[in-house]
């Protein structure tokens, strides 16, 4: 739905540079999980995640810009660490903070990849983990749900977000990702 509204936004030299190689190469880190996924790899990415966003918050990251083969390779890097840790977003995201782009493309543009990434990783996680997945199918309903609830709030609520604050915004949330998966290792 998001990626339908947005559509048109997609910054399609991004997508197929950084959101292909996030793709491919985060399949190998979704047929890794089961097999490397331990604390202090989670450790490792929590702080990857506290530190891109506390970059984001202090106008580091706006120094650093991402372009041409630079955006290959983190492409390769974020969906790596994404798929391995079986986290979607966190670290694609503190990764696109590299490209200057307004906050309507770099929803749309990481929504795209997204829907690369997961076609990607998915199926792996089904084939790996069916069973667990099964067991909560009830909260998958919910949690769809609620990103469909979201996605229109979101996308209504946007507009009224100028582009400092956006930027601001999505380096508070990688912060606080980051944090949360630290916290939960005690």
């Amino acid at each position: 739905m998001r990626f339908w509204t947005l559509r048109a936004k997609v910054k399609r030299r991004i997508l197929w540079g950084f959101g292909i190689m996030s793709a491919a190469v985060g399949l190998i880190g979704a047929l890794l999980h089961e097999k490397l996924n331990n604390p202090v790899l989670i450790a490792v990415f929590g702080g990857l995640l506290v530190f891109a966003g506390l970059t984001g918050l202090t106008g580091l990251a706006a120094r650093m810009r991402f372009g041409g083969f630079l955006a290959w390779v983190a492409g390769g890097i974020s969906g790596f660490l994404s798929g391995l840790v079986g986290n979607q977003g966190g670290i694609r995201s503190a990764a696109r903070l590299g490209f200057e782009i307004p906050r309507h493309e770099f929803v749309a543009t990481a929504t795209a990849i997204a829907l690369f990434v997961d076609a990607a990783r998915v199926p792996v996680y089904v084939s790996n983990e069916h069973q667990q997945m099964a067991a909560v199918w009830l909260w998958l309903v919910l949690a769809t749900a609620g990103v469909l609830i979201g996605t229109v709030l979101g996308l209504s609520g946007l507009r009224h977000v100028s582009e400092h604050r956006f930027r601001q915004l999505v380096s508070f949330v990688i912060f606080a990702l980051g944090v949360y998966m630290l916290l939960q290792l005690r």
